[in-house]
């Protein structure tokens, strides 16, 4: 059996010292698949960084894509840069991308316009999106079927989805993929398990967003990549999923998600 995280944080600064352990453990645990994401609009950019751990392990993804907390940093100079990551072979996802309305880090008009320019070029280049929508999705989900309507939403995965079956319903009509992260695995995330029982199976992922979020047993610890596992065997437990047949699929779904 193997398993593929669908978004990761791996050039995080907290996995600066003990990385080669951190991808050991992930070996260890046959998550085999990782999509390491960066975000060239950080204050202090980790693209580069990124680029240096997808090139550096085979198997593994690049997305690339400016945050919603970051959207005050956008500039011609900045596009350009994504711009030429999105350009390379290793790079097949933009994001994460989208609207986050709980913390307010750029101005909510900044996040709207950022978040538009970017699902245009997502059009422009024919790339998938990972999108992030938090406390936003009233709106988020206005805009979309707005495009979708017209034609001009890109394909994508709803990343650390969160929310109620309702939404998540209404994302999977758009063509979205759904990906689970260790929330589904919160004793308060009763929301979560109609998700995870009825999302279509070729429609589901998995994923960590580590370092954020580590599923049950490892609450309150760094999350990593070894810690999918966890999740993956939460969701396989509530679909009462065969877990090697459950592996196979999520791994096609995830290369088919983010190419």
């Amino acid at each position: 059996m193997k398993l593929f995280d669908s978004h990761a944080h791996l050039a995080s600064e907290r996995f600066m010292d003990d990385l080669p352990d951190v991808l050991a453990r992930m070996k260890a645990a046959n998550v085999l698949g990782c999509v390491v994401v960066c975000d060239p609009g950080e204050d202090e950019p980790d693209h580069e960084r990124a680029l240096e751990i997808v090139r550096a392990n085979p198997g593994f993804r690049l997305a690339a894509g400016v945050h919603p907390h970051n959207a005050r940093n956008w500039s011609e100079d900045l596009e350009k840069t994504l711009r030429a990551l999105l350009a390379l072979c290793e790079c097949t996802t933009l994001g994460e991308i989208g609207l986050d309305y709980h913390y307010d880090f750029s101005p909510r008009e900044a996040q709207r316009e950022v978040f538009e320019r970017q699902l245009d070029l997502a059009l422009e280049l024919d790339m998938p999106v990972q999108l992030h929508i938090r406390e936003a999705h009233g709106e988020a989900m206005d805009i979309m079927r707005a495009r979708y309507k017209q034609g001009r939403l890109p394909r994508g995965i709803m990343h650390c989805f969160s929310g109620s079956w309702e939404t998540a319903k209404a994302y999977l009509n758009m063509g979205y993929y759904i990906s689970l992260s260790g929330v589904a695995t919160f004793k308060n995330a009763n929301k979560l398990l109609d998700v995870a029982r009825n999302t279509p199976i070729d429609r589901l992922l998995v994923e960590t967003d580590c370092p954020y979020m580590a599923p049950v047993p490892m609450r309150g610890k760094r999350n990593e990549p070894a810690f999918v596992q966890y999740t993956f065997a939460r969701v396989a437990e509530l679909r009462g999923a065969d877990p090697e047949q459950l592996a196979e699929i999520l791994w096609e779904n995830t290369l088919r998600a983010n190419t």
